[in-house]
């Protein structure tokens, strides 16, 4: 049996992978992550029996060690307290936020196959996972259904033959809504997110189209693509996840329903095992609307403001880093109720602005350390720029 390692066993995407694995007797698990769901990490401990639990929150960590401590278990709070690694046939990177990078690079140099859903950890430590992945022979493959998508339709193709690649985005809860009723949206309605069901940040960041801006950098980063060629147009089925136009005048998409089980179900077997069965056991095909129209729009900036982040996110080498730990800030800010949805961009905005800004942007990071003195200086000027609202 082959191992598998999952960072953010307790969240969408480790639940989602769980319940794939769950079907196939094809692995056992060998290394689980979580953060404080102290009920379903328990539960985890006693069904999948893994090697070692990585517990982020140190109470629930003390816990979760004094509850198991006969269990032939290792329960640690950090990665980097692991003397010993074995090397795992695949890890999922999928906990949330930067918090989830130091592991994703840590497991990266010790897995066969990295299925990165972890974008922040591609935004800000990119050049570090890849050269991880290189010097281990790792293979990554990207399980966001946009990226997953973007990988399947280019791998034929040489880069240079494509001239746009698209990235759809549903358009979130607040589409249709007028300008005048965005500034009293509350936390609410904005994780209540028409298509897909996810965690409360991806929620806010899809109703915000901050999701996308962080999806462009990702794409850019990983695929290599010239940034004037990524382009993000608003397709409300969220049924086509990616398009690619080809100079040849052709242009190729891949359509499945709404779920992170195909992208993740035919990542992690590849072409190991035929997901055929797993597939259409497990989920619900409405063949209803295939046969209707399928929208797309141009984005509307008034609605997203956020969109016109699209030109600033590669100004200098660290703005991906500030852009993405100003929202992380901000989003939370939002969801304890202290900010309007409506202040997002001028935020950000007022952050890009900083007079310290570009003595942060301008460095490269080499290590982990440098990336996060930057991520630390952004999320202490947002809370100031939040004050002063």
């Amino acid at each position: 049996m082959k191992k598998i390692s999952i960072l953010g066993s307790t969240g969408s995407i480790g639940l989602n992978t769980i319940k794939i694995i769950k079907k196939k007797n094809f692995f056992k698990f060998y290394i689980l992550a979580a953060d404080k769901n102290y009920k379903l990490i328990c539960k985890q401990i006693k069904e999948l029996k893994p090697k070692i639990f990585i517990i982020n929150n140190y109470k629930v960590f003390k816990k979760i060690k004094e509850k198991f401590k006969n269990k032939n278990l290792k329960i640690i709070n950090n990665i980097n307290s692991l003397k010993k690694l074995n090397i795992s046939d695949i890890t999922i990177s999928a906990i949330p936020g930067i918090a989830g990078l130091n592991s994703t690079i840590e497991l990266t140099k010790k897995s066969k196959k990295i299925l990165i859903a972890n974008k922040e950890s591609v935004i800000c430590g990119w050049n570090l996972i890849k050269s991880a992945a290189l010097k281990n022979n790792t293979q990554i493959i990207p399980v966001d259904s946009e990226h997953f998508s973007i990988m399947k339709l280019i791998q034929n193709h040489k880069i240079n033959h494509i001239k746009k690649i698209y990235l759809t985005a549903s358009g979130g809860p607040f589409l249709n809504y007028k300008l005048s009723k965005l500034k009293k949206i509350k936390p609410y309605q904005a994780i209540k997110h028409p298509k897909w069901k996810m965690g409360k940040k991806i929620s806010i960041d899809s109703a915000s189209l901050m999701n996308k801006i962080l999806e462009v950098i990702e794409a850019k980063k990983i695929f290599s693509i010239d940034l004037k060629n990524i382009e993000i147009v608003i397709h409300p089925e969220s049924l086509v996840h990616a398009i690619i136009e080809l100079k040849n005048g052709l242009y190729k998409f891949i359509y499945h329903e709404t779920t992170m089980l195909i992208p993740l179900a035919n990542a992690i077997f590849d072409d190991d095992i035929d997901v055929t069965e797993f597939i259409e056991t497990n989920i619900k095909k409405n063949k209803k609307i295939f046969f209707k129209n399928l929208n797309f729009k141009n984005v509307d900036e008034k609605i997203f403001p956020l969109f016109k982040l699209k030109s600033k996110i590669f100004e200098y080498p660290s703005t991906p880093i500030i852009i993405n730990a100003a929202n992380e800030v901000i989003v939370g800010q939002f969801l304890k109720k202290r900010i309007p949805f409506s202040s997002f961009y001028n935020l950000i905005l007022g952050v890009l602005r900083d007079r310290n800004y570009r003595k942060y942007a301008v460095k490269e990071p080499k290590n982990l350390n440098q990336i996060y003195l930057i991520d630390k200086w952004t999320r202490s000027t947002t809370l100031k720029k939040i004050e002063c609202l």
